[in-house]
């Protein structure tokens, strides 16, 4: 791993109306547009989808290390977020995020130590420590 700090950067180019492109460095172009719920067309990823899917993904990319780094073996893990967006004070914010993550373990895999990894990652996710939201997990470990 490089050392910290570490820097990300972003472009977004738009004209007056229709999509936002957004770009980085070696990664396909993403499209962007606002929400349904703002009046955009709903057929793009938005900003507020894009926050939600970065909770979600790096709760999945925290687990993956924390598992590894930990020796459990796991056979897969679905994780689903949930963002709250409303009004608070006249500034319109994320209030909360929902975390459902589900993990599938291999017969004789310790649940409860399974279980405890994913409060961990919850614990140690990055974009939500980043974020000054709620942050609750609802977690399950199932035997395959």
């Amino acid at each position: 791993m490089d050392a910290f700090p570490h820097k990300y950067q972003v472009a977004a180019r738009a004209t007056g109306e229709g999509e936002v492109t957004l770009t980085t460095e070696g990664v396909e172009p993403l499209a962007s547009a606002a929400p349904v719920q703002f009046d955009g067309p709903g057929n793009r990823w938005s900003p507020e989808d894009l926050v939600v899917a970065a909770v979600a993904d790096c709760f999945v990319l925290t687990f993956r290390a924390i598992a590894q780094h930990s020796g459990l073996a796991w056979t897969s893990l679905e994780c689903s977020a949930t963002g709250t967006l409303d009004r608070v004070d006249r500034t319109t914010c994320f209030t909360a995020f929902a975390v459902t993550a589900t993990l599938e373990v291999p017969e004789g895999t310790d649940t409860e130590k399974a279980h405890k990894l994913l409060e961990k990652s919850e614990e140690y996710c990055l974009v939500t420590n980043s974020l000054k939201a709620e942050v609750t997990l609802n977690a399950k470990v199932t035997v395959s």
